[in-house]
């Protein structure tokens, strides 16, 4: 068994789009920890991290920050520089992840599919896209359904100045059916969970909000879809070289059976309502003992 003893610092928090939900995150995940025997503490990000790290001196961290920063290689960096353990993956699969468009061109050639790529044209604030239905156009490397919109009609595009913070936009064909995902643990699917929601699509209120998406686990579809997202999710995991824990979404159009890979999260949000822990206490693993498997693989890279 690892050995608990010395600091573990729990990272949350930070200055982007989702240092909200990575404080739920956190101190979720603060609390399985001190059960679990670690002698683990919160640590708010901030742009003094390293610093902070160096005065501290954790014998490991439980990364639970989400999008920008936490997400896309930066800390992982960081941590490697500093010869600190971390969980979760490492900066190379971190940095793919995050990028949705090099994640298609990554996992594309292993048999995925994924929604097309749609060309955007900027002339100033105003925004062109030739497609006839209804698009989806969303930041290109942000994550908790943030600043994604479903555009009807592309006659009808909202400026670019209505994305705050001027971020690199993508467009994909808006995929009709129904919300997916697989959490691998370690290397293994786990199971299918069916995401329902009043909203148009899983967007951030229906993600974190008390009664803003309903969970069927395991999905009730057929078992050659089940399959299928399972093998992709273990596929794109193993791919890009995740570690721990990951999760992919999926859109299932059942009247053409159709499936389509949208994305895979390596730092999946472990709040109360979060995808990940229900799927591994179905399958045996509480929400204590998960975050304990994390932070006994925490490693630098």
């Amino acid at each position: 068994m690892t050995d608990r003893s010395g600091l573990t610092l729990i990272l949350m928090g930070g200055w982007t789009a989702e240092s909200d939900v990575s404080r739920s995150s956190g101190k979720a995940c603060c609390e399985s920890a001190l059960r679990m025997g670690w002698q683990a503490e919160c640590l708010e990000v901030d742009r003094n991290i390293a610093a902070t790290l160096i005065e501290r001196k954790p014998k490991r961290v439980f990364n639970a920050l989400h999008g920008q920063i936490g997400e896309d290689g930066n800390i992982q960096g960081l941590l490697n520089l500093l010869n600190i353990p971390y969980t979760h993956s490492g900066l190379l699969a971190s940095a793919i992840a995050m990028d949705k468009p090099t994640t298609k061109a990554v996992l594309r050639p292993h048999g995925i599919q994924f929604p097309d790529d749609l060309t955007m044209v900027f002339n100033g604030d105003d925004i062109r896209i030739d497609y006839d239905g209804p698009v989806v156009i969303k930041p290109r490397n942000d994550g908790s359904s943030i600043g994604v919109m479903l555009i009807e009609d592309t006659n009808n595009i909202p400026g670019y100045s209505t994305w705050p913070g001027a971020p690199a936009l993508m467009a994909e064909p808006m995929i009709p059916g129904r919300e997916l995902t697989v959490a691998v643990l370690n290397g293994e699917a786990l199971t299918v969970t069916e995401i329902t929601q009043q909203n148009q699509f899983y967007d951030y209120e229906a993600k974190y909000a008390a009664g803003g998406s309903q969970h069927q686990l395991p999905a009730d579809v057929p078992q050659d879809v089940a399959d299928q997202v399972m093998a992709w999710a273990a596929t794109a995991h193993d791919v890009l070289r995740c570690r721990g824990v990951s999760r992919s979404d999926f859109r299932w159009n059942p009247d053409k059976n159709e499936i389509y890979m949208l994305e895979i999260n390596t730092q999946p949000g472990m709040t109360s309502t979060s995808l990940v822990p229900e799927q591994t206490a179905y399958c045996g693993t509480s929400m204590d003992e998960l975050v304990d498997l994390l932070l006994e693989a925490a490693q630098c890279d």
